[in-house]
């Protein structure tokens, strides 16, 4: 299982303007999308998943459903993202289809250690600068820290407003993808900048291949 180097995760004022901006990132070439929603009822989230699975479908795009492992298997998701609570990670796994990937959220070494003895296929790690939880920001030399101590194969991907500009660097600390939101939203052609600095790097490809 090849988990891809660039995730879109899905921003928008409204449901709907969620799936507006799914379908610009498919249109302007995203392997991979996480759609993002948060206070909405279930019956809404299940309607909307359902229509970013058209839209994804459609473009032969991955998609991650984020916290919501039920929603994920009811629509085939190709996966689900945990960024809450992952104490029952054991009970999503057997819930989940063999063929979900699951993703999960870490801000420490020891966050990154445990995920992997569970198993999770893949990491992010962060966030990296300017967020709402700035005493928790990872700067470059904590990624390279937290990367060369693992020594893991499962995929460690940054997050946390990263921008086209900060690609080079943080790709020399070992990780193998980034998750972006607001550089891409800002401008869906940013996907294609993203993919060219993702593959021109000199990352080693083992390090996301299973």
């Amino acid at each position: 299982m090849i988990i891809p180097k660039l995730h879109y995760k899905s921003q928008g004022n409204t449901p709907e303007e969620h799936l507006e901006n799914i379908q610009k990132a498919c249109t302007s070439g995203a392997e991979l999308v996480q759609l993002c929603l948060e206070n909405i009822s279930d019956k809404k989230f299940l309607k909307i998943a359902e229509k970013a699975r058209e839209i994804t479908g459609h473009f032969q795009t991955r998609l991650l459903i984020q916290d919501d492992y039920k929603i994920a298997k009811e629509i085939k998701a190709d996966g689900v993202f945990l960024e809450k609570s992952i104490s029952n990670l054991t009970n999503i796994r057997k819930e989940l289809n063999v063929w979900q990937i699951i993703g999960a959220k870490a801000n420490t070494l020891q966050n990154c250690k445990s995920l992997i003895k569970k198993e999770v296929d893949y990491i992010c790690l962060g966030p990296f600068k300017n967020t709402k939880e700035q005493n928790t920001d990872l700067d470059l030399q904590a990624y390279s820290l937290i990367l060369e101590e693992l020594e893991t194969k499962t995929p460690i991907l940054g997050f946390g407003n990263i921008e086209l500009s900060d690609v080079e660097n943080i790709l020399e600390t070992g990780v193998s993808g980034l998750v972006i939101s607001d550089a891409i939203t800002s401008d869906f052609n940013n996907i294609t900048k993203f993919h060219q600095l993702l593959k021109a790097s000199s990352t080693d490809e083992q390090r996301y291949t299973f």
